[in-house]
Order: C-alpha cells, then sequence, then structure tokens
C-alpha cells in the first residue's frame, strides 16, 4: 500500500514539474469583442480583468492587474508585439522605469512585493483593429529578466462609425 502511494505521489510531483503552461483567462467575451489571456512566463501567472468589454472600443477603460514580484524593479522596459497569422507586424517598445525617471507608481517596488494596478488605461490608438490576432506583452527589467510576460488573443468584430 504504502509503494502505491509514493508512486502517486511521485506521478502527482512529476506531472506538475513537466506542465509549465498557464491556462488560458478570459479577459472579456460580448457580441463582438473577445480577449483572452496567457501568461507566457512559465513561472508565473497573474491577474487581469477590465470593467466592461465595450470600455475598450472608448480607448480609455479601467483595469485591474496584480502579480507578486519575483525581481526587482530599478528599471522596466516594455515589448509589445502585434501577431498576425503568426507573423510580426508591428513592435513597439518602452522604457517605463529608469533612474530619475519613472512613469509607472511601482517603479522601484522589490522582490516578494506585490504589484497591484487598479485604474484606467489610454490606448493611443484611433480604433482596435478587426480581425483575430494576438497582441504579446513583455516587461523586462534592468538585468533583462522577465517581470511579467502574456499573450492577449483578440477577436474583433466591432463596427467603428
Amino acid at each position: 500500500m504504502k509503494t502505491s502511494n509514493v508512486l502517486v505521489l511521485i506521478s502527482v510531483l512529476l506531472f506538475i514539474n513537466v506542465s509549465t503552461e498557464w491556462p488560458t483567462h478570459t479577459v472579456c467575451k460580448e457580441d463582438n469583442l473577445e480577449i483572452y489571456y496567457k501568461s507566457c512566463d512559465p513561472q508565473q501567472d497573474f491577474a487581469f480583468s477590465i470593467d466592461r468589454c465595450s470600455d475598450v472600443a472608448t480607448h480609455t477603460f479601467n483595469i485591474r492587474a496584480a502579480l507578486v514580484l519575483r525581481h526587482s524593479i530599478k528599471e522596466l522596459y516594455v515589448k509589445i508585439d502585434l501577431i498576425i497569422n503568426g507573423k510580426t507586424v508591428l513592435t513597439y517598445s518602452e522604457t517605463l522605469c529608469e533612474p530619475g525617471h519613472s512613469k509607472l507608481i511601482f517603479c522601484g517596488k522589490q522582490k516578494g512585493e506585490h504589484l497591484y494596478y487598479e485604474g484606467p488605461v489610454t490606448l493611443g490608438i484611433q480604433e482596435i483593429p478587426q480581425g483575430d490576432y494576438t497582441v504579446s506583452a513583455k516587461l523586462t527589467n534592468e538585468d533583462g529578466v522577465t517581470v511579467a510576460c502574456a499573450d492577449f488573443t483578440v477577436k474583433n468584430y466591432l463596427e467603428y462609425y
């Protein structure tokens, strides 16, 4: 009996170590707009939500995001890729935190601290592109280590007038 319990325990532990893919989370799902995300960091998932799916079309909407920092943030960089049919068609990168110049309230947070943001986000585009595509976002610190990473799947069939 003890041998079978040990084998079951080993099997469970091996399965947990082999499975490094996080589940796909639904951000919003309405008639003409669906947004999903999955963490692309094999060591950490995170929480992300928006108030209402329909608010995304207004270009300013409220979000909530949370994670526990595995690495300190002295400097923080973001890289965002727009991927259509498996090909990157647009890349955007920006420095978000650097000594003496911080654009975000959580710049300077230390490893182990909780990072939580609740508030408005404004998109710098007039319309969200229609169709099915992926937006890949990666935050790295001054050491090039991933702080957070996510692939957002967007299915947008909203009509803009």
